[in-house]
């Protein structure tokens, strides 16, 4: 098989992958409701390959749960899974204040100023949660680590999706604590960046962890 070929048989999977992907996020799609092969391959005219094949890929990115002879559903966001992911987070958002702080907010310093402004002013919570996972993927860019950018901007998006689905957005003290990491990180000082990151998620570990049974 050639190369453009794989290309081509790729693209309806990515695409597949994507739509369903945004109906979990947008809660078109709510935990434990059914994914059906058959339903899925007449909605996008497809054959049930890359059905299969985009299930297997959000699978593997923790939004979908595939038992065998039962098929596939949108995982539940609690337990002690929703707990691993924001411990995984949590080390890798320390490491991308550090670096990030290590280049002063590097080529988005303006936009982290920009969005702790956004989110101190805002009530909205649909905009404050898009507020918020805009703060943390700015961090993750001023890093300068594109494999970090990469890794976290998966973990962001489902983390997100754990707390919109479990938990209330706290507004002003989280909006403090982001104003505290970003002028760490504008200041040129990593360990108070990584220090401060490190508190603040810890946070959310132990809001997780209240829901986990």
């Amino acid at each position: 098989m050639t190369a453009a070929e794989e290309n081509t048989e790729s693209a309806p999977r990515e695409a597949i992958a994507h739509a369903v992907r945004e109906d979990i996020l947008a809660g078109r799609l709510v935990p434990g409701d059914r994914l059906r092969e058959a339903d899925l391959a007449r909605r996008f005219e497809v054959s049930r390959v890359p059905i299969r094949e985009a299930l297997s890929q959000l699978h593997s990115e923790g939004f979908v749960t595939l038992v065998r002879y039962r098929g596939a559903t949108v995982s539940d966001t609690a337990g002690a899974a929703a707990l691993e992911l924001v411990q995984i987070r949590r080390g890798l958002e320390v490491l991308a204040a550090q670096l990030a702080a290590e280049r002063g907010g590097g080529d988005v310093a303006d936009e982290l100023r920009e969005v702790v402004e956004l989110g101190r002013s805002t009530r909205e919570p649909d905009e404050l949660s898009s507020l918020i996972v805009r703060f943390h993927t700015l961090v993750a860019r001023a890093s300068g680590n594109h494999q970090l950018q990469v890794m976290l901007g998966q973990i962001l998006h489902r983390v997100s999706w754990v707390f919109d689905q479990q938990i209330e957005i706290r507004t002003d003290a989280s909006w403090s604590e982001h104003a505290a990491i970003a002028q760490a990180i504008l200041g040129g000082s990593p360990i108070q960046a990584g220090y401060l990151m490190g508190e603040h998620i810890a946070k959310d570990e132990a809001l997780v962890a209240t829901i986990r049974a």
